[in-house]
């Protein structure tokens, strides 16, 4: 437990100064110029997506934006990613809650779109948030690179910058296309003003921030306490600072991290194993002194199960004095970090060959500092299993696949500052 807390405590010595320059990802693309002369005879984008029976829904939810004209402006370059007809389908149906079935005809869901429940100002920032600011070729991004970011049209935050944008993640395996962890499937159409790509669903933009995630949900409750447990001690200016606080951090625009967030039961369990050994030795310890050696003994192995549950089971573990000698801090803050890495990836975007990936911990102790180790299974397009293994767990993590939105969704949860995928092991950086 004292290697543990050790290497903990000298990695937070270079790490936190380190934390938000490795999470703040610059966009690989940035800004370029769109304007240029129109030179061509075809349509426009949002007239050649108007004009394609595909993709006829996605064309109402375009009028209904208001961005119409810009698709269609020839001075401007844009590179759209259009979901089809079915997967419109399907988000309208998980939009409703199942009100309206997948199945029902095209006029239902055209009604809806037209209606008062599927806002004008959603409907504007789905379109911007699929729509990249310059002609992207996806057969020309590398398959080695985990995923480029590339800036949309939406502005998330213009009262800290006019050039403020939400970035989309575009990757490519051997097989497939990405945008985020949605598959591209077909090629692009080239229209007067850009291209367009097929989606086999919709493309969502994040709304909310990771801390949002974690405070309200249900089985989440010891992260929660864990991180405020890490913030403890920091003074007013340093709890704003995303550098030094890991709520703010988990709560700031501006970061991009992926999360590895460790459910109630994975740290109930992991907890149960870092405790046991000294609630055993000091039961043991005061029946050794009323009774023979053997009889303690016995007597520790039947009460120190109870007696190690009660003391884990609750969030509150984090916030017992009791246990602050143990659970520091510092030692909180960079077990936290070690679930952390400085980019935001999605399950999509991890090899299906075990490969090592730094994380906020291990970049300040350099190469020879413990990684992760991550493997993604795939079924087609589509991730069937990740696994997440630290470098002193006996065996490996699994994320808890299930993409759909929260907050029944536990893999690739999407927030402005970055993805968080639910595991059901703590992952560790050296033994205890």
């Amino acid at each position: 437990m004292k290697r543990f807390r050790s290497i903990i405590h000298y990695t937070l010595k270079g790490l936190l100064p380190l934390m938000l320059m490795y999470s703040c990802n610059k966009d690989v693309q940035q800004f370029p110029d769109t304007t240029h002369t129109d030179t061509t005879s075809q349509p426009a984008l949002a007239a050649a997506i108007a004009a394609d029976a595909n993709y006829s829904l996605y064309n109402e939810v375009i009028k209904k934006s208001g961005y119409a004209d810009t698709l269609n402006n020839k001075k401007t370059t844009f590179t759209l990613f259009v979901p089809t007809n079915a997967a419109v389908k399907t988000a309208v149906s998980l939009l409703t809650g199942g009100q309206i079935q997948a199945n029902y005809p095209d006029a239902v869901f055209v009604g809806f779109i037209q209606s008062a429940s599927f806002p004008a100002a959603t409907a504007n920032g789905l379109v911007k948030y699929n729509t990249v600011p310059q002609n992207v070729d996806l057969a020309m991004l590398s398959a080695t690179s985990l995923n480029i970011q590339y800036p949309t049209m939406i502005n998330p935050a213009p009262n800290i910058s006019a050039l403020a944008r939400l970035t989309t993640f575009l990757s490519k395996t051997s097989a497939f296309s990405y945008v985020n962890n949605v598959p591209v499937t077909g090629a692009k159409v080239t229209a007067g003003n850009g291209v367009y790509y097929p989606t086999g669903a919709v493309v969502m933009p994040p709304q909310r921030l990771l801390w949002q995630r974690i405070s309200e949900a249900t089985d989440l409750t010891y992260l929660k306490a864990a991180v405020i447990r890490a913030d403890s001690g920091l003074n007013a200016t340093d709890s704003k600072n995303p550098a030094k606080s890991m709520v703010a951090l988990l709560s700031s625009f501006g970061p991009n991290i992926t999360l590895f967030a460790p459910t109630d039961s994975a740290f109930k369990a992991g907890l149960y194993q870092l405790f046991y050994p000294t609630v055993w030795a000091n039961i043991y310890t005061q029946a050794k002194s009323l009774m023979p050696d053997a009889m303690a003994k016995v007597y520790a192995d039947a009460n120190a199960p109870g007696q190690t549950n009660a003391l884990v089971g609750s969030p509150a573990v984090f916030s017992n004095p009791m246990l602050y000698p143990v659970l520091t801090a510092t030692t909180v803050k960079g077990l936290l970090a070690y679930h952390i890495i400085g980019a935001t990836y999605f399950t999509n975007n991890f090899p299906a060959t075990a490969t090592s990936i730094p994380t906020l911990l291990s970049l300040a102790l350099g190469a020879a500092a413990p990684q992760l180790t991550l493997t993604a299974a795939f079924a087609g397009p589509s991730v069937a299993g990740l696994t997440v293994k630290g470098a002193a767990n006996g065996s490996a993590a699994n994320v808890k696949i299930n993409p759909l939105p929260e907050p029944n969704g536990s893999s690739d949860q999407f927030y402005v500052n970055g993805t968080l995928n639910k595991i059901d092991q703590i992952l560790l950086p050296q033994s205890f």
